[in-house]
C-alpha cells in the first residue's frame, strides 16, 4: 500500500497528470459524496462501477477560487472512502476522485463542492450532542433507581405474606391440641352421677357386727 500527499500548485499537478496515460476503458467513480463534515475535517466517499479492475484511488482537493490543491493517492486497496484533514472552517472546497488500475487512472469524477461549517456551529453541535448524552445517562440512572425500588418493595411484600402464612399455620395446628386438653380436664373433674364434678363421701362407716346403720351421705361441691 502506498499513499502520496502532494500539496502543490495546480500547474504542477497538471504536468503530473499529463504524464499519466488515462485508461479509456476504466470508468470514473460515481456517487461521490461528503459525510462527517466538520470545521477542520470531512470524509469523502464514492462508488465504483461493477467489474472495474480497480486497485486504488486518487483524490484532488482544492479550495474554491484558489490555485492550490492537495493530491492524495493510495494503491493496493479496495476502500471506497478517504478522510480529508487540516481543512479551514467556513471555506468552500472542490473534490475530484479517480480510480486507479494497473494501466493507470480513470478520468476525474464529477466535481463535488462542499463548505465546512463555522467553528461556532461546530461547537454548538458538539455541545448539543454532549447534552443529549448527559440526558440519556440521567434517564438511565432514574430508570435503574425505579427498578431497584420496585424490586425492594416486592421482596418486602413477599416476606410479609410468607410470615403471615407461617403464623396462620402455627395457630391452626395448635387449635386441635387446645380442644383435646379442655376435653380431658372436663372428664377428670366429673362423675357419672354428678357431671358438675361433685364427690360422694360416706360420713358413717360400717360396724364390725355387720349391722347396717343408716348413713347420711353428704355431697361436697
Amino acid at each position: 500500500m502506498r499513499r502520496v500527499f502532494m500539496p502543490t500548485p495546480l500547474l504542477i499537478l497538471g504536468c503530473f497528470g499529463a504524464s499519466w496515460v488515462l485508461v479509456d476503458s476504466l470508468a470514473a467513480p460515481v456517487n461521490v459524496s461528503i459525510r462527517d463534515l466538520k470545521g477542520s475535517s470531512a470524509v469523502v466517499t464514492w462508488d465504483i462501477p461493477d467489474g472495474e479492475p480497480v486497485i486504488g484511488f486518487a483524490i484532488t482537493q482544492q479550495k474554491k477560487d484558489v490555485r492550490m490543491l492537495r493530491f492524495i493517492q493510495e494503491v493496493n486497496t479496495t476502500t471506497r472512502s478517504c478522510a480529508l484533514w487540516d481543512l479551514e472552517a467556513d471555506t468552500d472546497y472542490i473534490v475530484h476522485v479517480q480510480s486507479i488500475s494497473i494501466s493507470g487512472p480513470s478520468p476525474l469524477s464529477e466535481p463535488l463542492q462542499f463548505k465546512t461549517p463555522k467553528e461556532a456551529e461546530t461547537q454548538a453541535s458538539k455541545s448539543k450532542d454532549e447534552v443529549t448524552m448527559e440526558e440519556v445517562g440521567q434517564n438511565a440512572q432514574l430508570r435503574a433507581g425505579e427498578i431497584i425500588i420496585i424490586v425492594v418493595v416486592l421482596i418486602m411484600w413477599a416476606g410479609v405474606i410468607a410470615l403471615f402464612c407461617r403464623q396462620y399455620d402455627i395457630i391452626k395446628d395448635n387449635e386441635p391440641n387446645n380442644n383435646k386438653d379442655k376435653a380431658k380436664n372436663s372428664s377428670e373433674c366429673s362423675t357419672p352421677e354428678h357431671p358438675s364434678g361433685g364427690l360422694l363421701r360416706s360420713k358413717f362407716p360400717k360396724n364390725n357386727n355387720n349391722n347396717r346403720t343408716p348413713s347420711v351421705n353428704i355431697i361436697k361441691v
